[in-house]
């Protein structure tokens, strides 16, 4: 902008053109202004006026990322933000069929079913599946007229079929509401000499009067105790057996009552046996013998081999510190 050609120009319209200069004097008129801010007014305690930004005119959460100072970069202003933490809902088998099984304790209604429905669960044993939809109403056997099925049965299938003693599990996310609060402060009502102090915290009045923190036993970490499962022996059909090879196939030894005789009766050797066996164990200790004697000389010799290392480069260096000496002379 050439600011030659419209400082000829009147006050308005350059205000026009140019805008509001920096240091123009504005006259505000406030009104319904409470009667403490006019008679605690202190004229070196100036008030800071100022206007919203388009992002700023609605209530929302910023997304940021801080650095090591301590510093941030906004990402995101977003006043539809959404915050959900993380959930586990565990489930118990109640029926079983091939593949799939039908799953009690985990879900409380069938809307909540319903709200679930192709999600993926899992078993502690690691068998993956889905949930379906809720249980029928035919497999539930009223036992009395007027009964009706209970709710929060869920249909799963898996990838194999699961056991009774299986625990399964559902990892989820549920939305958190974060609670609004707006607390206007009132500095500028009061008279300058008096310290403003805000509300006191849940942790200083629990400081104050002693009280301890409320805990909650089941947010305490307890070791997990699990029952130790009992498998069944591995059952081979016998027209699957026929088909194995010998090396595969179960060899079915009976139990003995009493040892055998091979584990009960004493070797005797003869003489000659005796004395290759002594002249075995005495070739074995004189090896082990050697073998200590040669690994104490090869700790001996690279210490002195280190030794002989060091005492080099100390002269080499005191002959390098002489030259560069002799150099500066």
């Amino acid at each position: 902008m050439n600011i030659a050609e419209i400082s000829e120009l009147d006050e308005a319209t350059r205000v026009e053109i140019e805008g509001f200069r920096t240091g123009t004097y504005l006259r505000l008129e406030v009104h319904n202004v409470s009667y403490e801010m006019v008679e605690h007014f202190d004229p070196c305690d100036p008030i800071l006026v100022g206007g919203n930004s388009l992002g700023e005119e609605n209530v929302g959460y910023m997304q940021a990322a801080f650095r090591i100072t301590a510093t941030a970069v906004v990402l995101e202003f977003n006043h539809a933000a959404r915050i959900v933490k993380k959930i586990k809902l565990v489930g118990y088998p109640c029926k079983i069929f091939k593949k799939t099984a039908l799953i009690k304790d985990m879900f409380t209604s069938d809307l909540e079913i319903a709200r679930f429905e192709g999600a993926a669960v899992r078993t502690v044993s690691g068998i993956r599946g889905q949930v379906k939809k809720a249980a029928k109403k035919e497999i539930y056997q009223p036992k009395r007229k007027g009964d009706h099925p209970p709710e929060g049965i869920a249909r799963c299938t898996f990838e194999d079929k699961i056991l009774m003693s299986d625990i399964v599990f559902l990892r989820a996310w549920t939305q958190v509401d974060v609670p609004k609060f707006f607390n206007p402060l009132t500095t500028a009502l009061q008279p300058r000499e008096q310290t403003w102090q805000g509300m006191k915290t849940v942790s200083e009045l629990w400081k104050e009067h002693d009280i301890p923190v409320p805990f909650n036993k089941d947010s305490l970490y307890k070791p997990i105790e699990r029952k130790r499962r009992m498998f069944n022996p591995l059952v081979i059909p016998k027209s699957l057996q026929a088909a194995l090879p010998f090396a595969s196939k179960p060899k079915e030894i009976p139990k003995r009552s009493k040892p055998l005789i091979e584990s009960r009766r004493a070797v005797v050797m003869e003489k000659d046996e005796k004395k290759m066996k002594k002249r075995k164990l005495k070739e074995k200790q004189k090896k082990k013998e050697h073998e200590a004697e040669k690994a104490k000389e090869d700790q001996l010799s690279r210490k002195r081999q280190r030794e002989e290392r060091r005492g080099r480069y100390r002269e080499q260096d005191k002959l390098k510190k002489r030259m560069r000496r002799n150099a500066d002379d």
